[in-house]
């Protein structure tokens, strides 16, 4: 009986996880520039999308998807940062997070840090896509600050008292 649970649990957090992924085959890349203002990031983002606008509003989705879900591996003054939502509390908030991204709500916590031009060495023809690479900022302990309302992820401080 346990090893029929383990089983299924292993499948249905496949499945999630799979269904949270971006939208196209190659993925995304995170690279930490800095820490922004006070409890916001900076990080580069290289999205792949089929033409440069449409890679550009990709970045915005990847940068917040990846803090969730991936962290950021550090560097250039950053230190490694895990992932805001652990695999559990992913899947047993699915639909929270597919509202989440459908709906745009993400957009509150990111934004361009520049004025959305984009360096010639960061556009980059792949096949039939583009990878762009743009800076943006996005809004963490914010955003974490918002899940920990919603209830879909547990305070910093959860269980010190």
């Amino acid at each position: 009986m346990k090893k029929k649970f383990i089983i299924l649990a292993l499948a249905a957090l496949t499945l999630s996880l799979g269904s949270c992924a971006t939208k196209n085959n190659f993925g995304y890349e995170l690279n930490c520039l800095g820490v922004g203002s006070e409890g916001s990031n900076l990080i580069k983002v290289y999205s792949y999308a089929k033409n440069y606008n449409k890679a550009v509003n990709q970045a915005k989705h990847d940068a917040v998807h990846g803090i969730l879900f991936k962290g950021i591996v550090g560097g250039n003054g950053c230190a490694n940062q895990p992932a805001i939502v652990k695999p559990q509390e992913l899947a047993a908030n699915q639909a929270f997070f597919d509202k989440f991204f459908k709906n745009g709500e993400y957009l509150r916590f990111v934004n361009i840090s520049n004025d959305g031009s984009v360096d010639g060495s960061d556009r980059l023809r792949v096949g039939n896509n583009y990878k762009i690479g743009v800076v943006v900022s996005v809004q963490k302990d914010a955003l974490r600050k918002y899940l920990e309302q919603a209830g879909v992820i547990k305070r910093l401080d959860a269980g010190l008292f």
